[in-house]
């Protein structure tokens, strides 16, 4: 019923608030590029430091103690990692979807084809859950396959964040000769633009993306929630379509 539907929602968002929350207290953000590791029996430190640089008032406020737990037989610092790199990648997800939401939700799209039979990208389907779902599912295994390839790659190239590299730095895909031909641009920073910025300017670009990702998260959540359960967030109501499908069902 629509009943059970909102009371479902309502549960979720409070999840993913304390969940932000969380995040927003122990700082699992990636280190400063001075930093070339995540320094052993210095993690706790490390959150505390960018805790207090990415919220001032809050500060380092870790009630469910995260910061102290350990997971799958790793050590504290390992775990602490993990989180950090966790909360760092959900972060740009949901910066990317919070952006592509509007743009797709105001008609703009790529002016080719989306096929070689001249089929355009479904911008005239509707809002952008309901332009996913007009996508064939050829079309939705290229987007999750690529993806996919992304996450691997960042858990595969490199130093592992767990072990002693940058929580939130992803590979360059020019090192580690582990794709057989040439890429033309990195996945971060492609035309280089941070080369010959300052180590204090990147340390405070961190900040900026750890503090732009939990709004996006934010942001995203109360796109799709609205979408689903009308009034639901009463500053979006009448600003977003109604949903009638399933979020959660890619191939539905």
């Amino acid at each position: 019923s629509d009943t059970n539907k909102q009371h479902f929602v309502l549960a979720t968002m409070k999840l993913s608030l304390i969940s932000l929350l969380v995040g927003s207290a122990a700082a699992f953000a990636p280190a400063p590029s001075a930093r070339t590791s995540v320094a052993l029996d210095a993690g706790i430190d490390d959150l505390k430091a960018i805790a207090e640089k990415s919220n001032p008032v809050l500060k380092f406020y870790d009630p469910l103690e995260l910061s102290t737990t350990t997971i799958w037989g790793n050590s504290n610092d390992e775990t602490i990692a993990f989180l950090r790199q966790s909360e760092i990648k959900h972060g740009r997800v949901a910066m990317a979807a919070f952006v592509g939401y509007i743009v797709q939700s105001n008609g703009f799209h790529f002016p080719w084809p989306i096929a070689f039979d001249g089929t355009p990208f479904p911008y005239a389907a509707g809002s952008p859950p309901e332009q996913w779902d007009a996508l064939s599912d050829a079309a939705k295994w290229q987007i999750i396959l690529f993806i996919g390839f992304l996450e691997w790659y960042s858990e595969a190239a490199g130093t592992h964040y767990m072990r002693g590299g940058v929580p939130g730095a992803y590979p360059k895909f020019s090192e580690f000769g582990m794709i057989p031909h040439p890429v033309p641009f990195n996945l971060f920073d492609p035309f280089g633009f941070s080369n010959n910025r300052s180590e204090e300017a990147k340390a405070r670009g961190l900040i900026t993306e750890l503090n732009n990702g939990r709004a996006a998260m934010f942001g995203i959540l109360g796109f799709i929630s609205e979408q689903r359960v009308e009034g639901s967030v009463p500053l979006l109501k009448g600003l977003v379509a109604h949903y009638d499908g399933e979020t959660m069902a890619p191939f539905a």
